[in-house]
């Protein structure tokens, strides 16, 4: 398996809580206090203050007078040094606080006092003016004793007063243990069923026997009834389970509801309205992720934000980026383009297979039986380009498709025609942060074949693609492509390092065969070029099973090949033996679903769920969805359409993996600028948006705390710190794309 991308937060390497204000437990017996002076009974040393901040006693507590005008929560600050933390340890961290006027928001942390001030808890609390009590519990990931407490105030236009009392870090408290609330035992989609589709759910039981169930409509009326189907016990989650299928009901309707064995499970829908939503929504999604242009409030309510990186301060921009140091002695112009996750970062080699996904999305409309392009037409998303005549998805992805053009090394220098890895800030920075509010010096990072693969497999889809919108533009990307598959063929083994993590992820990858395949197809299917038909056609990769178990991602790249092969019309000899490798691939996922209580197309090996499982799922249905393109049989039109259920709610944790679908869903994903669980505000993120999912390796310190011993589906947690499980990507979302805009055609 190749290495996954890592995202270490050196200023937010956050640790668990309970995000809930409760009261302070006495301390037991073998419980250690911390800090000196947490109740400020005559006076407030050893606490400091920032040099801006005026404090003192009053009535017993500290209260300090907060300064408007700062840009940041640490700039206006009252804390104490030398804490001793022991690693393993759990601590309770509480304390009562009060803000004047009230709800303004104060960040506690618990972290390091000197470089790199990495921090080992944290919490946003919005101040009351009467006052409240706070407690959490974590667990401390190192040994120092350097050590720091703090309250961070500022970050405010106006001035205010904050003051704190009965401060305390004990030591030795029992760790919390972490049950999610999984709500009713029936597991449904809980979004919408097509009338015409399968319509699955799964019983959590401890019996063995079947059950019955009833389908009952909004008005509590019984519409259906049947009996369950034991599974026994369903490896991915631990669970003991029935299955129930009552896909022979299909009357439109809402808030219908699935009961069985005395349990009444979540309302969804029968209809096609909601998947319609969500092709759009799915879309949407990347205009709030873009990079170098404010984003207007009138077009996304509640999401305006000011143009990131665009040489205004604090910001140091992307017009002008050097690259590391001894990577190039010159400077590139890479505005634009999307943030890549829930960082500030930018990436050719995601940005490539995020493009291509949504370009696909767009293609598979125009050629597919079941396609319907206009619903992707101009004036659909709703981006500042609409009324331009261009269907709006090309020009949301035209937005990243200029930025990965200029990552392309200049002629003239060394490594000409290869494309940058990256850009991204020279250090990790902390959240909530805005992008406009990012100080951090940006850098280009080393080409890398990859790289220049994915700008090439792109640009050539691209050049096909808005021929009939804007020639310039098309015969523009066509020529980046090829400059870039003859840098590539001439350095064809330079790999980003994995050791490049500061500041930005790896994404690091060391066999280049399947970009190489995948470049040459889309080269091919745009051209017809021998050239390119005879390198697929040599490729090892062209005849080797590439539909494992994790599917296709931005490591493992030659499904994007195989899968336009087989359906963009051309002449490529042995077609049909590409569009039938397609067709077994489907085969497996199918046997796979259907082997899964459940319902979805994924049981990686080992039941160890991978860094971004929920659009591995949804990729593996959209080879599903194709070999239903391929064929027209059923059979593979209903998997692909079951797999959605999994998505949206019918899965372990009963929870919707996509924002503002479901009756609970994930909404606190990991994200600098959707940060509403640590800043009141700012938002969530946009309905339509993808969490990673279920992640067995739980690298980030707060999953670590909250799900040891984790099984399966269950290794997963709806909390911005848990980067591992809970990130946004913009490769994931356009998974979800375009599985939502195949099921929209199926209604």
């Amino acid at each position: 398996m190749k290495r996954r991308r890592t995202t270490l937060l050196t200023i937010v390497a956050l640790l668990g809580a309970a995000l809930t204000a409760l009261p302070a437990g006495p301390a037991a017996a073998d419980e250690v206090e911390q800090l000196k002076n947490g109740t400020f009974d005559t006076t407030t040393a050893p606490w400091w203050t920032t040099a801006n901040v005026t404090a003192g006693l009053s009535d017993g507590r500290l209260c300090a007078d907060v300064p408007g005008g700062t840009a940041n929560r640490w700039d206006a600050a009252v804390g104490q040094n030398d804490v001793t933390l022991v690693k393993g340890e759990s601590y309770r961290f509480s304390f009562k606080a009060s803000g004047s006027p009230e709800g303004h928001v104060v960040r506690a942390v618990v972290g390091l006092q000197v470089a790199p001030y990495d921090t080992y808890f944290e919490v946003s609390p919005q101040l009351g003016a009467s006052g409240d009590t706070y407690s959490y519990t974590f667990t401390s990931p190192v040994d120092t004793t350097q050590g720091q407490v703090a309250l961070q105030a500022g970050g405010s236009a106006d001035g205010w007063r904050m003051c704190m009392d009965d401060v305390s870090l004990l030591g030795g408290v029992p760790p919390e243990v972490y049950k999610p609330d999984t709500g009713p035992r029936v597991r449904v989609n809980q979004v919408a069923y097509l009338p015409s589709g399968p319509k699955n759910a799964t019983l959590v039981t401890d019996a063995t026997a079947k059950l019955p169930w009833q389908l009952k409509n909004a008005g509590g009326a019984t519409v259906a009834h049947g009996w369950t189907v034991p599974r026994g016990v369903d490896a991915s989650s631990g669970q003991n389970v029935h299955s129930i299928d009552f896909g022979a009901y299909r009357r439109v309707g809402k808030g219908f509801t699935l009961v069985a064995d005395g349990e009444t499970s979540r309302p969804f829908d029968i209809g096609t309205s909601a998947y319609e939503r969500l092709r759009l929504d799915s879309v949407k999604y990347y205009y709030t992720q873009r990079s170098g242009i404010a984003i207007r409030d009138d077009l996304r309510p509640g999401y305006g934000r000011a143009a990131g990186h665009v040489d205004v301060a604090p910001n140091q921009g992307d017009s002008n980026v050097p690259c590391q140091p001894g990577v190039c002695d010159y400077t590139l112009d890479v505005t634009g383009g999307w943030y890549d996750a829930g960082d500030h970062g930018k990436y050719v080699v995601n940005g490539g297979i995020a493009t291509w996904e949504l370009l696909s999305t767009y293609e598979r409309e125009r050629l597919a039986r079941t396609g319907e392009s206009g619903k992707l037409r101009d004036g659909t998303l709703a981006v500042p380009e609409s009324g331009n005549k261009v269907p709006d998805i090309l020009d949301e992805a035209r937005w990243e498709l200029e930025f990965l053009l200029e990552m392309q090394v200049p002629d003239g220098q060394p490594l000409a025609g290869m494309a940058h890895h990256k850009i991204h800030d020279a250090q990790w920075t902390g959240l909530p942060l805005l992008p406009s509010d990012d100080p951090q010096k940006r850098e280009l990072h080393p080409p890398s074949t990859q790289a220049t693969l994915n700008l090439a497999a792109t640009a050539a889809q691209a050049a096909r693609l808005y021929r009939p919108y804007d020639r310039a533009f098309a015969a523009k990307a066509l020529t980046a492509a090829r400059k870039a598959w003859s840098a590539a063929l001439t350095h064809p083994a330079m790999y980003a390092s994995p050791t490049d993590g500061t500041g930005g992820g790896t994404y690091d990858d060391t066999n280049a065969t399947d970009e190489f395949y995948w470049a040459a197809a889309e080269l091919y299917l745009t051209t017809g070029e021998k050239q390119f038909a005879d390198y697929v056609a040599h490729s090892p990769v062209n005849t080797a099973d590439i539909f494992g178990p994790l599917g296709f991602d931005w490591g493992r790249t030659a499904a994007a090949g195989r899968l336009d092969l087989a359906t963009v019309p051309s002449r490529l000899p042995g077609r049909d033996k590409v569009r039938r490798s397609v067709v077994e691939g489907a085969d497996r996922y199918l046997a796979t679903l259907r082997s899964q209580p459940y319902g979805m197309p994924y049981a990686p090996d080992n039941n160890v769920y991978d860094w971004g499982s929920s659009h591995q799922v949804l990729n593996n249905a959209v080879v599903l969805a194709t070999a239903y393109d391929i064929t027209g049989s059923p059979k593979y039109r209903d998997g692909a359409v079951q797999s959605m259920d999994y998505i949206l709610g019918r899965n372990a944790l009963n929870i919707s993996y996509v924002t503002g679908y479901g009756e609970v869903n994930s909404h606190n994903e990991h994200s600098r600028w959707y940060a509403h669980e640590l800043d009141p505000n700012l938002p969530n993120p946009p309905s339509g948006t993808l969490a990673g999912g279920p992640n067995s390796s739980i690298q980030d310190p707060y999953a670590q705390s909250k799900l040891q011993g984790c099984v399966g589906q269950f290794c997963y947690i709806d909390d911005i710190q848990s980067w591992s499980t809970n990130e946004t990507a913009i490769n994931w979302n356009a998974a979800l794309a375009r599985m939502a805009s195949f099921v929209a055609d199926q209604g």
